[in-house]
């Protein structure tokens, strides 16, 4: 990709998006990322169909089908505390 290219992308993103960082215990977010695959999904989508899915947004922006954040496989574990 070309310096113009990613200058374009860079641009639109900036207009387009709103970030957000969060801050997880070393290790979780590989966790976190091939739970999200796991689901056909990437980790930013994953987060973002979970905001979706809490705040009862079925606008469906990210294309993905309404996670289920009640899933056991995703629960803390006494070692995440």
């Amino acid at each position: 990709m070309g310096r113009t290219s990613a200058a374009a992308k860079n641009r639109y993103s900036n207009k387009a998006y709103d970030r957000i960082g969060i801050l997880v215990r070393k290790g979780r977010k590989e966790r976190i990322r091939s739970y999200a695959e796991s689901k056909g999904m990437s980790l930013n989508g994953y987060i973002n169909a979970l905001i979706d899915a809490d705040m009862g947004d079925d606008s469906g922006k990210w294309g993905v089908e309404p996670v289920d954040i009640e899933d056991d496989n995703m629960q803390k574990t006494a070692s995440e505390d």
